[in-house]
């Protein structure tokens, strides 16, 4: 008999299906209680029974949320994700999933259980962070199903709260002249004005080698990005692989802090030369964070600018001032690094409405 119905007592059900034997030749079943009626157990079995003769049962997994996902990590994640994130992965799983769902095995895992876990997060953290929980969660989940842990994928079935887009802050043009003029003297001047004026990530930026930079046809070249702990990574997407033309005062630029660098190369025993545009003063990554508090902020306060600008917003403003100026979309879109125009556009709306209305004006003069 390919599946049975035993009852249990008053409103339990035990349905008992047959899965074949195992490799000493033993029976082998799959046992589930159900608690009602015994029309509610019998359905359960047809549809059971259903998934079985079609190929798509399988054994509910025994085993916990917590001790999968550190698997699906290590097998699944790990060999195919850049390390910070795999890092990320790991954060999110560790700090909001374990302690509300990690002792909830797979099979009984429900989207009700997965709901509350995200209502109770609303309490502590943003929207934006509940969302890449519930990816991290759905990805995982999707390889369970994949696996034959489970039949279907419990994190399809939630609500997630509405998106809240962060504002941007952008320069305007007299304020970034102003902030240049303030970050001359530093040493990371260069390394400033080549954000605002290309709009490439401060990663690219801190990946960038002297052989990315094509001095005669004044190019550059993006090849890698520098995560925040200085390790050499691929970039994000393939678009982000891109050459980009250079003006002729960046490019003069680039050649004063490439002779300022091989004064700091003739102290004797001190430079290790890994052929960084911008290192320390020993040749090494730059650390992300003196960076910024060393670096950015202060010339962020000398300018009498607000300290709440972040360093990816000089190249926000690249983007809005092009955009502003009438730039064509996907000129922009391309030097970005975008994976679309549509990344862009979505990206920056703020600044439609003021290129709609010159759209108007330069309409009247053409027709009118």
């Amino acid at each position: 008999m390919a599946g049975q119905l035993i009852e249990r007592g008053k409103g339990r059900w035990l349905v008992r299906i047959f899965l074949g034997r195992d490799e000493e030749g033993k029976r082998r079943y799959h046992n589930k209680t159900i608690h009602g009626r015994k029309k509610d157990a019998q359905a359960y079995l047809t549809r059971e029974l259903r998934k079985k003769d079609i190929g798509q049962f399988s054994e509910p997994s025994r085993d916990f949320l917590g001790p999968f996902l550190r698997g699906w990590l290590e097998t699944a994640v790990k060999p195919r994700v850049r390390e910070t994130t795999f890092k990320s992965y790991q954060q999110q799983i560790r700090v909001h999933i374990l302690p509300r769902l990690g002792n909830v095995r797979l099979s009984n895992l429900t989207p009700a259980e997965i709901q509350k876990a995200y209502n109770d997060m609303g309490e502590e953290v943003s929207p934006r962070t509940i969302r890449y929980v519930h990816s991290v969660l759905k990805n995982a989940l999707d390889q369970a199903v994949k696996w034959k842990k489970v039949t279907q994928n419990p994190a399809e079935y939630v609500d997630l709260p509405r998106q809240q887009r962060k504002e941007i802050r952008v320069l305007s043009t007299i304020e970034v002249k102003r902030f240049l003029q303030e970050a001359n003297s530093s040493r990371f001047y260069v390394f400033f004005s080549l954000l605002v004026s290309t709009g490439i990530r401060p990663g690219e930026a801190r990946g960038l080698k002297w052989d990315d930079i094509d001095f005669e046809n004044a190019r550059l070249k993006i090849r890698r990005s520098m995560s925040v702990n200085g390790k050499l990574e691929e970039p994000k997407t393939a678009s982000s692989k891109r050459s980009i033309p250079l003006s002729n005062r960046v490019i003069e630029e680039l050649k004063d802090h490439r002779d300022l660098q091989d004064k700091e190369k003739s102290i004797e025993g001190r430079y290790e030369d890994n052929n960084l545009v911008f290192a320390n003063q020993i040749g090494g990554p730059i650390h992300y964070r003196n960076l910024i508090r060393r670096y950015f902020k202060p010339t962020l306060k000398k300018a009498g600018l607000p300290e709440n600008i972040r360093l990816y917003d000089l190249r926000h403003t690249c983007a809005t001032l092009l955009l502003s100026d009438g730039e064509n979309i996907k000129v922009v879109s391309e030097r970005l690094g975008h994976s679309n125009i549509s990344l862009t556009l979505n990206t920056y709306t703020h600044v439609l409405p003021n290129m709609q209305e010159k759209a108007t004006k330069r309409m009247e003069k053409l027709l009118f």
